[in-house]
């Protein structure tokens, strides 16, 4: 019989309590649903059983990355139609405990189980990271960056282009270039820390070192660009070395806990504030307050996520902690700005900058889809599939105001009270 298809599209929609907005199709080639949506190809029982085990995010995630699950058709479309179901379910739904008191509940996870096949939890896939307490010491902290960002600079170069910049790109107009973007960006955050020549600028997560090389050519400044993972930090020296910048670029393989050589007039963080961590926030931030000179600026580029009603009950239990980053937290934008303010900074500036990382993220999977083939090579299957569908899905989040990004400019503001700031907005220098 071909009929698992609408056997699985008719009990989900039993279980959802909402109609189902793509098309299914099961691996005895049947389908069923809305007959233009897109269509989740579902390859085998498999699929289902890692839904049943895990419901939600993860369940669907550990499908895909394993290659049980596909999508056919636009990517982007077919996660925006999903995410009422998987992201944005009312925080008041029913429990767990709740549902199965109900028999329609129980009526359709029953068809759901005879569906999926023997009662056995399939393995996570390999690329799964086996989560611990969020403790963020430093051998953690280096631990998660590696898993993140050591998978090898020819992966990222595919991603992200000659740029190498990953973070969220500052659009000019949408049909602008990449690589014009993320100039634009990199140039937005000098402006906003008023470099001028001599400065010291300390590069807090400098990547492959593309604002260190941007601020010391364009600006004239001194930078010490530090990261935690190695392979970053080898291809950062090379292409300082290649600009000509070695007497005016050092990139360290440093955690921030660990630098001692303040002070320094500005400091720049873009991306990284989100591998520090709730419980370490206050601490990253007073570091950072104390290696500035007095009136020096802040620029804190940070992913942020909207506040629930009771934060009580937020937790990590996602695609993105146990695939992508390990140890990532994102806090609302307001709790970033009181732990700022907390360690003594001004704030001066909060510019929510959240599309331009929606179109930023749609332009990195495209570069990935276009070398599809190579990616695979280079990382294998699971690893791709999980980039893919995190930065698809990440794009999804930005357009529609699940999380958001923003540039908060902080001032080490003196005793005198002089902050060194214009009196108009958004000039950043008494110049402009």
């Amino acid at each position: 019989m071909t009929d698992a298809a609408p056997r699985l599209h008719a009990l989900v929609e039993q279980l959802l309590g909402v109609p189902l907005p793509v098309r299914i199709r099961a691996w005895d080639g049947s389908q069923a649903g809305p007959p233009d949506a897109p269509s989740l190809v579902v390859r085998n029982r498999r699929a289902l059983r890692r839904l049943l085990f895990k419901p939600g995010e993860l369940g669907l995630a550990r499908a895909w990355v394993a290659g049980d699950l596909e999508i056919e058709g636009d990517l982007f479309l077919t996660l925006d139609l999903l995410s009422g179901l998987i992201w944005e379910r009312d925080e008041d739904a029913r429990t767990l405990g709740q549902a199965l008191r109900d028999p329609q509940f129980r009526t359709a996870v029953g068809g759901l189980l005879k569906l999926a096949g023997p009662p056995l939890p399939p393995a996570p896939p390999p690329e799964e990271v086996r989560r611990t307490r969020h403790l963020h010491t430093r051998r953690t902290d280096r631990r998660a960056i590696s898993h993140h960002y050591d998978v090898g600079n020819d992966f990222y170069e595919i991603v992200l282009g000659p740029s190498m910049v990953y973070s969220c790109a500052y659009w000019p107009h949408p049909d602008a270039g990449l690589e014009e973007a993320q100039r634009d960006k990199l140039e937005l955050v000098c402006r906003k820390l008023a470099l001028t020549p001599g400065q010291r600028l300390l590069d807090v997560g400098c990547g492959w070192g593309s604002m260190a090389v941007h601020a010391a050519r364009e600006h004239g400044v001194r930078v010490v660009g530090i990261t935690l993972s190695q392979e970053q930090a080898a291809y950062a020296r090379k292409r300082v070395a290649d600009a000509g910048l070695t007497d005016r670029v050092e990139i360290r393989v440093q955690d921030y806990r660990d630098v001692g050589d303040g002070p320094y007039e500005a400091i720049s963080s873009i991306g990284m504030a989100e591998h520090v961590g709730a419980e370490r926030y206050l601490d990253y931030a007073t570091d950072l307050y104390e290696l500035l000179a007095p009136g020096g600026r802040l620029l804190n580029h940070q992913i942020s996520r909207r506040p629930q009603r009771d934060e009580s009950t937020y937790h990590l239990d996602g695609f993105i902690d146990s695939y992508v980053f390990p140890d990532g937290e994102l806090a609302p934008v307001g709790t970033t700005v009181t732990q700022l303010e907390r360690a003594g900074f001004e704030v001066r500036d909060v510019e929510s900058i959240r599309e331009h990382y929606a179109l930023t993220l749609r332009h990195w999977v495209a570069r990935l889809e276009d070398d599809w083939q190579r990616a695979v090579r280079l990382t294998g299957p699971g690893r791709a599939r999980v980039w893919r569908l995190y930065m698809a899905a990440c794009a999804v989040g930005f357009a529609r105001n699940r999380i958001g990004v923003n540039q908060v400019l902080a001032v080490r503001t003196p005793e005198s009270g002089g902050s060194g700031m214009p009196l108009r907005a958004r000039t950043w220098t008494e110049n402009a």
